[in-house]
């Protein structure tokens, strides 16, 4: 399946407040490592091993990049400098580390696989720890995770564009780019 496709109703139209978004992305993160692992076992499958892999890669890199710019100072704000806010930013060096690796490798080369199981791992941890402690200190904070919301979008659509992702020109003001990719309008 490629990138488009999987792109496809990812997201809804309407707006989603900050958590939301951020936990969206993990399960589509997670989803992508899963059928990473089911084509891992089967060698006719480098190609779409190589296009799943430069996917997971970008989407961390995005939504790494929307954490450390928007979320996390926004969370620090409200619930303060936590050690889970430390152990955050390391992780993301940590993730970020082995996707340069990735980016730059081909499925047959030596510990792709292994890379790739490891990523997994840090990222789902990673996962656990926002979602288990930061996520739910965020509520209690009363953060206007809605405003947060709107912010993410925002600042994702403008990577996207920035990255080629999405066309500029099909980006309009009132239409969400989850809309634009919905009706094929991506580059």
């Amino acid at each position: 399946m490629n990138q488009a496709k999987r792109q496809l109703g990812e997201h809804g139209g309407s707006e989603q407040d900050a958590i939301a978004l951020l936990t969206q992305d993990h399960n589509k993160v997670k989803k992508l490592f899963e059928e990473f692992e089911m084509l891992k076992e089967s060698e006719e499958t480098e190609d779409e091993k190589l296009e799943i892999v430069q996917e997971i890669c970008l989407e961390l890199s995005i939504h790494a990049q929307i954490e450390e710019e928007i979320f996390y100072p926004a969370a620090i704000d409200s619930i303060g400098q936590l050690d889970i806010m430390d152990e955050a930013i390391v992780e993301h060096a940590a993730a970020k580390d082995l996707i340069d690796q990735l980016i730059t490798m081909a499925p047959e080369d030596e510990h792709f696989d292994a890379k790739v199981t490891v990523l997994r791992e840090m990222v789902e941890h990673h996962i656990k720890e926002e979602e288990g402690k930061m996520f739910p200190r965020a509520r209690k904070a009363n953060m206007d995770l809605a405003a947060l919301g709107g912010e993410i979008t925002q600042f994702k659509q403008n990577l996207q564009v920035d990255m080629g992702l999405l066309s500029s020109v099909s980006m309009s003001k009132d239409k969400p780019a989850s809309e634009q990719m919905q009706r094929g309008q991506t580059r």
